[in-house]
């Protein structure tokens, strides 16, 4: 097995990533896993210092990925996301179990369905949410269509636990959609 990248641990985040690896070593489904590891994420995401500057740093063109801990057996792995004004994801799904949590500003999700099959294949808004600062929602595939922005005036952080090895895969999106969005 090829070593994880060697990654900048504050104490507060080595303490998130042992509590996450916790819950990760109970071996529950993922939908379980994401709501547990939602409930280890949400009390680090109002603790101050939890992030070194290296991975507060956003870019001006895209939303940056920062992978801050890669589990070596590959079970999960911690990703600071840093959003400027405007800047979002396309429509997409996810390879594995996901939890967001908040560290500053408030990311803006639209959730879809997908409706109908080949020709007639349409995602249809299911919700809208705002994520605020400090809390922490998880999911697990099936069923995850989402797009998230930052429709904030300020650099928006947000902490990313996925049930893969972000390291390896690069990214957490399993498919990105391109179809029609309809009403119904």
């Amino acid at each position: 097995m090829t070593p994880a990248p060697a990654m900048h641990h504050t104490p507060l985040l080595a303490e998130l990533v042992s509590a996450v690896r916790d819950v990760v070593c109970l071996e529950r489904s993922p939908a379980e896993s994401a709501r547990l590891v939602a409930g280890q994420l949400e009390p680090f995401l109002s603790r101050p210092n939890l992030l070194p500057a290296e991975y507060r740093a956003g870019d001006p063109e895209r939303y940056r990925q920062h992978i801050v801990h890669a589990e070596p057996d590959g079970s999960f792995s911690v990703v600071a996301l840093v959003w400027q004004p405007g800047q979002q994801t396309p429509i997409h799904d996810h390879v594995a179990w996901c939890v967001t949590g908040v560290y500053e500003g408030a990311e803006t999700e639209r959730r879809y369905e997908l409706r109908g099959e080949g020709a007639t294949a349409r995602l249809v808004p299911a919700a809208d949410v705002v994520n605020g600062p400090g809390t922490a929602c998880g999911f697990a595939p099936p069923g995850d269509i989402h797009l998230v922005r930052n429709a904030e005036e300020s650099t928006v952080i947000s902490i990313h636990v996925y049930g893969a090895d972000i390291s390896k895969l690069g990214t957490s999106v399993r498919r990105l959609y391109d179809l029609p969005v309809a009403e119904s």
